[in-house]
């Protein structure tokens, strides 16, 4: 019997009542109530979904642990294997090393000319005044520098020899320089004499160039002999401000 039946029923006992209460109303009454009691019911039903689904993600996670232990053997626990490092690759430079104190293979003016005559001419009408003579020693070869004031010599002329001893002119003298070889310089169109007042014999004992010496000035020409340790190899230019010829002798 429903609450709506159940009030209908008294409401119509109630009107019908003109006495006592009638006994059968009572147990009436006590059957509706026990009727409409609600029952015990159990825990509901959503969390018991939760705790299955609690169980369900506790097993899935014992499974994946327990595979990755298996691919990874060896690998102890909360460590990461790290790369190996790859080689390092260190170049090795090898200093390139200059022969000490090798002679140039060229020199200031160029390749060295070696028991060869040479010949300069310029075919200049006027004559070279000599203004200075000066030598010095360079790494690598012997310098001999003949400065002249006005424009260059007609004609420069260099022959090589096997020795050390020239002749003088106009006397025809020998002269012997140090040394064991030499070379005879001839200025053609030049003069030693009037502008020139410097020594005219340079004892240098340089590494190849041992002595410098004029053997003759005369008539327009002048001569210079050097006197060397060694069979000459020599190379010359001509430079400008100040007008110069200048010799190189390798060492």
């Amino acid at each position: 019997m429903t609450r709506d039946s159940f009030r209908r029923e008294i409401n119509r006992e109630f009107d019908a009542m003109s006495g006592a209460p009638s006994p059968a109303l009572s147990a009436r009454v006590r059957a509706a109530l026990a009727e409409n009691r609600p029952a015990r019911i159990g825990p509901p039903v959503w969390m018991a979904g939760m705790a299955a689904a609690l169980i369900a993600l506790i097993i899935v996670g014992v499974l994946v642990a327990s595979n990755l232990n298996r691919h990874q053997t060896g690998i102890a626990p909360g460590t990461i294997p790290s790369p190996s490092p790859s080689p390092s690759v260190v170049a090795t430079v090898t200093p390139s090393v200059s022969p000490s104190g090798q002679a140039s293979p060229t020199s200031p003016a160029g390749a060295y000319d070696c028991n060869s005559s040479a010949t300069s001419s310029t075919g200049a009408p006027q004559t070279a005044f000599i203004a200075a003579v000066r030598t010095g020693t360079h790494s690598g070869y012997d310098q001999v520098t003949i400065e002249f004031s006005t424009a260059r010599p007609a004609d420069v002329k260099f022959e090589p020899q096997s020795s050390a001893t020239f002749t003088g002119a106009p006397s025809g003298q020998s002269i012997t320089l140090a040394g064991q070889d030499g070379i005879l310089i001839t200025i053609q169109g030049a003069d030693g004499h009037t502008q020139y007042t410097g020594p005219t014999d340079f004892k240098t004992n340089y590494s190849e160039l041992k002595e410098l010496r004029q053997v003759q000035d005369f008539e327009g020409t002048v001569q210079w002999a050097l006197g060397l340790a060694h069979n000459g190899c020599y190379a010359y230019s001509f430079l400008s401000n100040p007008t110069r010829l200048v010799i190189y002798i390798k060492q």
